[in-house]
């Protein structure tokens, strides 16, 4: 697995850090993402249907019931970015579980999205109060966790709804501690059982105890 350059640019601008690490994914994890998407194909005319969990051939026009190739998928999810503010609030309870955790981790935000929204992005989760460091990859994850946890032997805990994000860090990093987060079950239906040493959390209340536990940090509640 290779580094993404961006990626390891944005790293190296970071203050070294030994606490614990707990990198975050950013859609639905931290922003809605599944639950208010659909609200904004409708607006292009589309509409999501979920037969499988990826949006390639899932996306279909509203009248002629087509698919909507590749190309139309990207440029309509590069929109939405764009418009991230409009469309994506903050993930029930992530908030308060962030503030929770205090200064006794270091939170990084890790993102798989085009470089150039990264700035987008940024002023939407400052606005929400969300004002962890953000680093955008278009790279497997998992060579980004093991640059950001360094040299040291510091715990490290992952944080994402895709499972072949969490299978790319345990690859990188075979001792983190990594967290498969999504509350739908109808979506969790599509996916595959997950891999040995992924754990599945639905919620931000049952995800924050059990990432305090993994991390070895105590929490203010």
């Amino acid at each position: 697995m290779s580094d993404d350059p961006e990626t390891a640019r944005q790293i190296a601008e970071l203050s070294s850090d030994d606490r614990p690490l707990l990198v975050l994914d950013v859609d639905d994890v931290l922003l809605e993402f599944l639950r208010v998407f659909p609200n904004f194909l409708d607006q292009q005319g589309f509409e999501l249907k979920l037969r499988t969990f990826k949006l390639t051939g899932n996306i279909v026009d509203k009248l002629t019931r087509e698919e909507a190739d590749p190309q139309q998928v990207t440029a309509m999810i590069d929109e939405f970015f764009g418009a991230q503010a409009d469309w994506q609030p903050l993930a029930e309870g992530a908030a308060d579980a962030l503030a929770s955790f205090g200064d006794a981790a270091e939170i990084v935000l890790l993102t798989a999205m085009p470089h150039r929204h990264r700035d987008t992005r940024r002023a939407h989760l400052d606005a929400l109060g969300l004002n962890y460091p953000l680093l955008t990859t278009e790279a497997p994850k998992g060579p980004a966790v093991r640059r950001l946890r360094g040299e040291t032997k510091r715990p490290v805990a992952f944080v994402d709804d895709i499972p072949h994000n969490l299978a790319s860090v345990l690859r990188a990093v075979p001792d983190a501690h990594v967290f498969h987060m999504m509350a739908d079950p109808e979506v969790r239906a599509l996916l595959d059982p997950l891999e040995d040493g992924m754990h599945h959390v639905t919620t931000w209340a049952d995800a924050a105890p059990r990432i305090a536990d993994a991390l070895g940090i105590q929490r203010s509640v």
